[in-house]
Formats: C-alpha cells, sequence, structure tokens
C-alpha cells in the first residue's frame, strides 16, 4: 500500500510516538521519525478495521503482533479485544489499560465492558469498574449504575436519581435493559409510579416501537401485552370491536390504541377520540392524547392541528416535543397569546432553547401594550442575541443590531501550539482521519476535546485543537471543535473558506451569492472533499448521482461520468449549477432553495402553501427535523460568510423575507427539477 504523503508529514510535524507510556495522556512524546511512516503496517491496521466488520477474531489476533508500536495500535488492539468481549475479564481489561492508559480505546473498551457486566447482573465487578469510566456519556451504563445507587441505599439514595432514570429512559430510542430494568426496581420500590411507565410506551408507541412498548408494559402491566399485540396490528379494529371494560390498564391501552392512530391519521383519531373515548379518560390521558394528534396534523401543516391543540386544557400535561409543535402551530396562526402560554409550560432546560426563548420574547412584544411590558421581551432577545446561529441573530436584530465578524481572540502561542500537536489522543485522531477511518478518527477527536482531564478543554485549549485541525485541513473537526468555545469566536476557524478561489468564481460567474455557497457546503459536508452521505449523496455540495447527471445536462456539462462527482471543481459546478435552477424555480428565496436542496424540490412546493408567513415562522414549521435544522444552520452561515466576505454588518431578516403559494401568473421555471 502507498502510503498518503500527508501521513509521513503528519508523523514527523507531529512527533508520533511508538508505544507504552508515550501513549498516555502527557505532553511530553518523544518524536520518533519512524513511526507512522511503515506503508506495510499501515496497510495491516485498515485490514484488521475490516476484519473488525467481519468479526474475524482469527484474523484480527494474527494482525495485531504486525502493529506493534504504530501510532493507531490503540485501535487494533482494541477492534481485537471488541471482537471476544465475552470472553474478557477484569484482568484482560486492567492489561488493557496498563498499556494505553488514558486514551479513548480504554475507555471504549471500558463502556462495552460495563454494559455486557450489566446484563450479566454482576453488580460487583460493574461497580469496581464504574468507579475508573471516564465517558459517562451512556445512558443504559449510566441505568446501571443508578440502579446499584438504588439497590444499596435504598432511602439514602442519590438526591433526584428516579428524576434522572426517568429522563434518560425517555431519552433512549431503542430498547435497552439498563434503564428499563432500574425502571422497574424504582417503580417496586413507589419512586416511580405507574403513569410514569405507562408514559414511556406512549413514546414508544408514537415513534413506531412496539418492542419498546411492550418492554414497558411488561414492567406495569404484563397481562396487557396481547392487547398491545392487537391494538399494533389494527388500530382501528381494535378501538372499535372490541368491548373492553375500563380500568386504569384498560384506559391505557385505549389511549396507545389512539395514538397508533394518530400516526397515520390525525383527523380518524380524533373523531374516535369524541365519539368513543374522550368521557372516559382523566383529564390528563385525554390532553396527552390530543397532544399527539395536534401534533400529528401539525407535522401535515393540516388547518386542523390548531383546533386539536386548542383541546388540551392544561399544557403541562403535553412533552416538550408536543408543545414544540403547539407552538409552531400558533405561529403560523398568528396566535401570540397561545405562543407565549405553550413556551410557559415547557420544561424549564427546553425554555432555555434559543428557539423558544426568541418566539416568547417575540410572543410578549406583540402582545406588550405599555413599556413596563416590553422590558421582558427586551431581557428575552439580550440573553440571546448574538452571532452563534439563527435566532441568535434574529435576536441580534431585534435589539438594532446586524451581525458583524467579532474580533478575534489573542493568537495562539507556540507553546499552546506546541501542547496540542503532541496530544496523543488528537494525534491518533489525525491519523486515522488521514489513512481513511474518519469514524474512528472523529470518535476519538470528540472524546479528547470532551473529556480532557474529565473537565473538558478550556476556550485556549479548543481554539489550540481546532487550529491544529486547521492547518491539516481536517476541516470538520476544526469547525464542530471552534464551535465549542464559549467566551471567545474566532471567525476564521468557524466559518472557513477552503477552494475559495473556485468557488468565489464559480458562484459570481452564475450571479449565485457565493456567501450562500459557503453557507450550503459548511452544512453539506464540512468541506470534506470524499464526503458521502447515507443516501449515496458525494461530495463538497452532496449531489445525488442522478442529480448530477441532470444538472451536468442542464448547465452544459459535456463529457460528465458518474466518476466525476467528487472531483472538486466538478463537484462545485454541478453544485452551483444545480442550486442556481433551484433558487430560480423559488423566485430567489434562499430558505426555499435550501429546503429543496436538502428534502427535494417537490417538499417544499407543498410546504408553501398555506397563509403568508415570515420565512423565520414558515422555516419553524418544516415538518422534517432535519430540513428544518437545515434550512435555518444553511441561513445563519450564509450572514456570517457575508459579513465576511463584505466586512460589512449583515441582516439574517433580509435573506429571509417572506413565504407563500406560488404567484399563478409567474411561469415555473423547471417544473423538471429533480
Amino acid at each position: 500500500m502507498q502510503v498518503p504523503a500527508i501521513l509521513t508529514s503528519l508523523a514527523l510535524a507531529l512527533g508520533l510516538a511508538c508505544c507504552g507510556n508515550a501513549l498516555a495522556q502527557s505532553t511530553q512524546i518523544r518524536p520518533d521519525p519512524l513511526a507512522g511512516q511503515n506503508p506495510q503496517a499501515d496497510g495491516t491496521i485498515l485490514e484488521m478495521a475490516q476484519a473488525y466488520k467481519r468479526t474475524d477474531r482469527k484474523r484480527l489476533a494474527a494482525l495485531l503482533p504486525l502493529v506493534r508500536g504504530h501510532v493507531l495500535e490503540p485501535w487494533a488492539a482494541y477492534w481485537e479485544a471488541r471482537a471476544r468481549l465475552e470472553e474478557l475479564g477484569s484482568a484482560d481489561l486492567q492489561a488493557f489499560s496498563a498499556r494505553f492508559p488514558g486514551s479513548y480505546q480504554e475507555d471504549r473498551l471500558r463502556n462495552d465492558w460495563l454494559l455486557l457486566l450489566g446484563q450479566r447482573r454482576d453488580w460487583a465487578t460493574f461497580a469496581d469498574e464504574h468507579a475508573r469510566y471516564r465517558m459517562n456519556d451512556d445512558k443504559e451504563v449510566r441505568c446501571y449504575a443508578l440502579l446499584i445507587d438504588e439497590v444499596k441505599n435504598g432511602a439514602n439514595a442519590a438526591a433526584g436519581l428516579a428524576d434522572e432514570v426517568r429522563r434518560n429512559w425517555y431519552a433512549q430510542r431503542e430498547t435497552d435493559d439498563g434503564c428499563a430494568l432500574a425502571a422497574a426496581q424504582l417503580l417496586a420500590d413507589r419512586k416511580l409510579q405507574p403513569i410514569d411507565i405507562w408514559r414511556k410506551a406512549r413514546l414508544a408507541i408514537e415513534s413506531n416501537r412496539p418492542r419498546m412498548a411492550g418492554k414497558a408494559i411488561e414492567i406495569v402491566s404484563p397481562e396487557s401485552l396481547p392487547l398491545l399485540n392487537e391494538l399494533n396490528d389494527s388500530p382501528t379494529k381494535f378501538l372499535t370491536s372490541k368491548v373492553i371494560a375500563i380500568s386504569r390498564t384498560r384506559k391505557e391501552m385505549i389511549m396507545l390504541g389512539l395514538i397508533k392512530m394518530a400516526t397515520g391519521d390525525a383527523d380518524n383519531a380524533a373523531a374516535m377520540l369524541d365519539a368513543k373515548w374522550s368521557t372516559q379518560l382523566t383529564a390528563e390521558e385525554r390532553n396527552w392524547t390530543w397532544g399527539v394528534i395536534g401534533k400529528q396534523a401539525a407535522q401535515k401543516l393540516s388547518p386542523s392541528a390548531g383546533d386539536y391543540f386548542a383541546r388540551v386544557t392544561k399544557d403541562e400535561d403535553l412533552t416538550d416535543d408536543m408543545l414544540g409543535w403547539k407552538v409552531r402551530t400558533a405561529l403560523r396562526n398568528g396566535q401570540w397569546k397561545q405562543v407565549a402560554s405553550a413556551v410557559g409550560a415547557m420544561s424549564e432546560e427546553a425554555q432555555q432553547d434559543p428557539t423558544w426563548v426568541y418566539w416568547k420574547a417575540r410572543a410578549l412584544q406583540a402582545l406588550a401594550k405599555s413599556d413596563l411590558d416590553r422590558v421582558e421581551p427586551n431581557r428575552l432577545y439580550q440573553s440571546i442575541a448574538g452571532v452563534r446561529g439563527f435566532y441568535e441573530q434574529l435576536a441580534l436584530e431585534e435589539i438594532g443590531q446586524k451581525v458583524s465578524v467579532p474580533p478575534r481572540p489573542a493568537a495562539l502561542t507556540p507553546e499552546e501550539k506546541a501542547i496540542a500537536s503532541v496530544n496523543p489522543g488528537l494525534v491518533r485522531a489525525l491519523y486515522a482521519i488521514q489513512l481513511g477511518l474518519r469514524s474512528e478518527g472523529n470518535r476519538e477527536w470528540n472524546y479528547t476535546t470532551n473529556l480532557h482531564d474529565r473537565g473538558g478543554m478550556t476556550d485556549r485549549e479548543l481554539l489550540a485543537a481546532a487550529d491544529l485541525a486547521c492547518q491539516r485541513e481536517v476541516w470538520d473537526r476544526c469547525i464542530n471543535t471552534s464551535e465549542r468555545t464559549r467566551s471567545v469566536i474566532d471567525f476564521e476557524q468557524r466559518f472557513p473558506m477552503p477552494h475559495q478561489q473556485a468557488v468565489v468564481q464559480r458562484s459570481r460567474s452564475i450571479d449565485l451569492d457565493p456567501s450562500y455557497v459557503y453557507g450550503l457546503i459548511r452544512q453539506e459536508s464540512r468541506f470534506i472533499t470524499d464526503a458521502r452521505s447515507g443516501v449515496g449523496a458525494s461530495g463538497l455540495m452532496q449531489v445525488m448521482p442522478a442529480t448530477a447527471r441532470w444538472t451536468a445536462r442542464k448547465i452544459g456539462l459535456t463529457g460528465f461520468t458518474p466518476d466525476q462527482i467528487n472531483d472538486r471543481d466538478t463537484n462545485i459546478a454541478i453544485g452551483t449549477g444545480y442550486l442556481k435552477l433551484v433558487l430560480d424555480d423559488f423566485a430567489g428565496s434562499m430558505p426555499l432553495a435550501a429546503a429543496a436542496y436538502n428534502a427535494g424540490p417537490g417538499r417544499p412546493r407543498a410546504w408553501r402553501n398555506g397563509p403568508l408567513l415570515e420565512a423565520a415562522i414558515w422555516a419553524e414549521n418544516v415538518p422534517f427535523a432535519e430540513t428544518r435544522d437545515y434550512v435555518k444552520k444553511v441561513l445563519s452561515n450564509t450572514t456570517n460568510y457575508a459579513a465576511i466576505l463584505s466586512g460589512q454588518p449583515q441582516s439574517l431578516k433580509a435573506r429571509l423575507g417572506t413565504i407563500g403559494p406560488r404567484d399563478a401568473s409567474v411561469p415555473d421555471p423547471s417544473k423538471d427539477l429533480p
């Protein structure tokens, strides 16, 4: 295998270490010019990565001795150990920890081992090993630890233990053992109530996870599991044909049937609730069910959503997710009082989100009748105003300012850069990324910057780490790391402009704002030229193959073949060409064009039908969470890039405008847009 030249330079420049204690978290690493320069060893690492994916234990064991001393040996050793996890003992883990102390791989293996110990109910070994666990980001591991605390200490267990288990359990997107086991114990100890378990089942049914719902029902009412299967197969048949004696358990099953029905047909579920079940449910059960029905209708932009949410008599009975959709519906309908009350009913954590801070401020501002009434909205705007994101920028404009490039922080010292350049986790991460092991490299980089000495990196350390990634042109790590600084902002790091000549020249040649192109690329690929999405989009501008072929014909790019899509200039030509066609199709609306670029043009054409809205309200009501987030980030990025490129203060609001149905008198230039 031919080792990339950048790896050789990386090894030499960063002083890659050999083995043993040199892999410890220390800045005193002796440079070894031979480390990482063996093409055969690099090839062996890549072969081991493939063997790990195949769970080929024999091949992993055979290859491991060949990478002794390689900078990525900790990864090779992790793959080999992880493949035989069920055979490991405490001595094996201790030996691994002694060889790779403080490394991501050591703690990753410990995380895997803790999950296995929890499944085995080996609580003594779990408690001993958990004391050395640094990652602390696995909710299931945390639930096991809380369970041990509960069983051991009972009434003297940590304060807030039940609340933490409930939060972790509700947040789990897949069936798990640890949080369900802890919830069952807390129910037995009467620290959780049956309704807490049923709410987990409700959330699971709404998200179409029947196995997860079954796990919850097994805890609180195992005899109801056959009914779960029936209602999941056909909620309409379950709700119409069954004569069900009303009890607390049976009412919950009726609720699950209504929730299941609402996910497919909100209007039918509303009619069923009104006609048959409303009077037999408690107020909390009715409110939750109307909240689900309202949310499902809102996600389809149905005019009925507001009527359904109006049936809720107590907003506090709804989840933050339901309340978010109640706010969005009220925004579409211009109901500022409902916006303010729904945000006020959210959890304290949700109310701190800049999204809801901004809209609460807007609502209070709209409802204000005196100067005194305007004090609180101004305070809310001030609390989030800045350049960091979409709503922060909108709040900045509400207090009479525009987006400008903030002053750069003091330059990094040679010492600060040197410390970052010899950090073993950062070094390994960069090497793995350059070798093609991007997932592994990203995880190690994030671990190192998040959990450095357990307290996280300081802002100066984060800037130095980001600078190291920038210098190596690993732009996604550069941006993501710089974004995490708290007291300072380095725009040059956060909003880099690789390939500037190619992007700016191409954009301007087709009358496209280069700031918009940069804002989109930053969100699409983080400037990774060989990026490839799960659905097959490729390159800097993440173009789908079929779209690339169509666009190549439209812009007159002759001789195009699919293998050219990752070529930088070709990708920029096709991506900007398609973006321009989409922008023209939507009469220059940047929010609509961004939505079309992400979700295809057909969806925003449908989403724009309805009342004439501020584009910020329209964007907040985009039904797809990914596209909603995408539109806001692209427009926020665009505004910041415009400030950099122009050197002048910029307005996000000016780029948003309003959105409503297409003017029928205006010709549709590109009905065949893919």
